[in-house]
């Protein structure tokens, strides 16, 4: 804790699980937080404080599995399960609130379709582990969170919205609501808000946002009428009358406000308050505070009032940035501006953007149509590809590095949000229901082409990457064309049956394919870029991070290995310690290895760069070691 008006920083827990999802209470006498231990850590009440004990947690060996999904991120669980948590900031006592066995409840329990808790009152087993998530209060009695406490919550969507009356210490379950995850936002009044995706096809739909009213017991979808998928955080407006969320939307990432009540007349249902840039988070009280990235920076700190943005708006003269915190880089640095294209694939508007090379006035180089004198050159052109496959790329965010350090490297760079891609509604995002590669592929290179049309663009030196997803389609796009010069797939996956047995995302496949692989194990295969890699000619890194435990390394190596005795050019990069996240949260020196790595393997294979091939440069120097790079 720190005082807002200044001083030094005080240390209010010292528990064994690690603190998350933290929620002040409304009077600010409590803290409610999210930690995970084992059975044997809560029994020696290490969960309440650590205090002088030695201890350290020490891997199981053997490691015993008993559970559908037994690691998730870069750790394994090792019958660790979380619980939610108080913490007095007065007097540091820290209080467990789901119990010592796992939490059970007062409340319904059956069967639900989401909208409302079955009619039978048997308790839930308080000696089983469950795990219970995004604690929030609602007034400074009442504590909700969520939990999935099915027959196997690792292969369920179920999750049980649970208040907890802090004075009796009885709970009960209110709703139930399925999804992916779940965020919860409520008020003193007794409503409880949170997101909403149907059971079926999951990965396939749009998210909405419910309310559950207690004093009425009625569920309020708020959402119903905008086509686009809400996502978290949500925020309940000052009033209590409206529910502020995120969505994808055409690049932007916006925030909208719905009323729970419904929209005045002649008003939208829906408000859109915030729509310019990639928000990332914000929070509501007397006006709108909110972290926004845009091409020309990463996230900063901005704040406006609430109200409705009209369409063509320039909403910047309502809103005051706050933060800076890249300035000094940036005033040393000179960024290319992406420009947005909109092409046309089988009937299908695609959105897409193309990144030029700096010139030496710091100005796109993309052969005069800035209306600039000068001789026209021809760049070599990189295609990146999203993961997910249901992401959306903007013209910000996670790739802001990426795609300017290629720009920077002589590179024109094109991405797009192919079909499957959020933000463009539900159909548009179901269009690769079974056949991830073809439609995908036909999206892509429908831009490409639109691209290569360009006299400063060099169709005989294209080359492509992306990530999960993306290095799926890396390899699927190697596997059935020889357009391309080099390719970089990076923690991709590559065999869908072996992804299904390896991940903790195995749902993805059920939702998106319909089967399991014991149910159509050759449809699988042949949606599988390894089944295809007798047919690569394209020199192909493949970059892996050893404790990538949502696309596991195995896909690599088989990769890796099919390409081998197929007498493909390619090189096995792995990142020890690292995760699916490495490129966003890695460990800098991997980051910047990464990508120096991608840039290398392009530029031994373009013909506008004199360079050697990467695999004739030796294997451990990091960037910056030697003189020559």
């Amino acid at each position: 804790m720190l005082a807002a008006g200044g001083g030094e920083a005080r240390q209010v827990t010292d528990v064994v699980g690690g603190v998350s999802a933290i929620s002040w209470r409304p009077d600010s006498g409590e803290i409610a937080f999210v930690q995970s231990r084992s059975p044997a850590e809560r029994r020696e009440d290490l969960d309440l404080a650590v205090g002088d004990a030695e201890y350290e947690r020490e891997p199981p060996d053997p490691r015993v599995i008993d559970r559908s999904i037994y690691r998730a991120g870069t750790q394994y669980f090792d019958g660790r399960h979380s619980g939610v948590y108080t913490v007095d900031p007065a007097t540091d006592t820290v209080e467990r609130v789901t119990g010592d066995g796992g939490g059970g409840d007062t409340g319904n329990n059956g069967e639900s379709d989401g909208d409302r808790p079955a009619g039978s009152e048997q308790g839930y087993d308080s000696e089983r582990e469950y795990d219970y998530v995004s604690p929030t209060w609602g007034d400074s009695e009442t504590l909700y969170y969520a939990a999935k406490r099915g027959e196997d919550p690792d292969d369920s969507t179920i999750f049980d919205v649970i208040a907890n009356d802090r004075a009796n210490d009885e709970t009960t379950t209110i709703t139930r609501t399925s999804g992916w995850e779940v965020t919860l936002a409520a008020t003193s009044t007794g409503r409880v808000a949170f997101p909403y995706t149907p059971e079926e096809r999951a990965t396939l739909r749009g998210t909405d946002v419910r309310v559950y009213d207690r004093d009425t017991g009625a569920t309020h979808t708020l959402t119903e009428d905008i086509d686009r998928t809400a996502t978290g955080p949500l925020r309940w407006g000052p009033d209590g009358e409206e529910v502020y969320f995120l969505t994808p939307d055409e690049v932007q990432v916006a925030i909208r406000a719905a009323a729970v009540d419904g929209a005045a007349e002649d008003e939208e249902s829906v408000r859109m308050i915030v729509q310019d840039g990639e928000t990332t988070g914000f929070d509501v009280g007397s006006g709108l505070a909110f972290v926004r990235s845009e091409w020309d920076h990463p996230g900063e700190v901005f704040v406006t009032d609430s109200g409705t943005q009209r369409e063509g708006e320039n909403r910047d003269r309502n809103s005051r940035r706050l933060t800076d915190v890249n300035a000094a880089l940036l005033d040393e640095q000179t960024l290319a501006e992406p420009e947005e294209v909109r092409f046309e694939s089988e009937g299908i508007e695609i959105q897409g953007w193309v990144l030029y090379p700096l010139d030496d006035d710091g100005q796109s180089d993309d052969g005069g149509r800035n209306d600039r004198e000068g001789e026209q050159k021809e760049h070599p052109l990189v295609v990146e590809i999203h993961g997910g496959p249901h992401a959306m790329w903007s013209t910000s965010g996670t790739m802001f590095q990426e795609f300017q350090t290629l720009a920077a490297r002589g590179y024109a760079v094109f991405w797009c949000n192919p079909r499957g891609a959020v933000g463009y509604g539900e159909g548009f995002r179901s269009a690769i229901e079974g056949e991830w590669g073809a439609v995908t592929a036909r999206d892509v290179l429908a831009g490409v082409d639109r691209i290569c049309e360009r006299d400063d663009i060099d169709e005989t030196n294209q080359f492509v990457t992306g990530g999960s997803f993306g290095g799926y389609m890396t390899a699927w796009l190697v596997g059935h064309t020889d357009r391309l010069r080099g390719a970089v797939t990076q923690r991709g996956v590559y065999d869908l049956a072996s992804f299904y047995g390896s991940t903790d995302a195995y749902k993805l496949i059920e939702w998106d394919f319909g089967v399991t692989p014991w149910e159509d194990f050759e449809g699988l295969r042949a949606q599988s870029p390894v089944t295809y890699a007798d047919a690569v000619s394209t020199p192909t890194l493949v970059i892996h991070a050893e404790r990538d435990f949502r696309v596991p390394v195995n896909n690599a190596e088989m990769l890796h290995l099919f390409y081998r005795k197929n007498g493909v050019e390619t090189r096995l990069v792995r990142y020890p310690r690292e995760g699916h996240e490495l490129s966003r949260g890695g460990e800098p020196s991997h980051v910047v290895d990464r990508l120096a790595r991608i840039a290398r393997w392009f530029d031994g294979y373009s013909t506008h760069h004199d360079a050697p091939k990467a695999i004739d440069r030796g294997t451990t120097r990091l960037p910056g070691t030697d003189a020559e790079d």
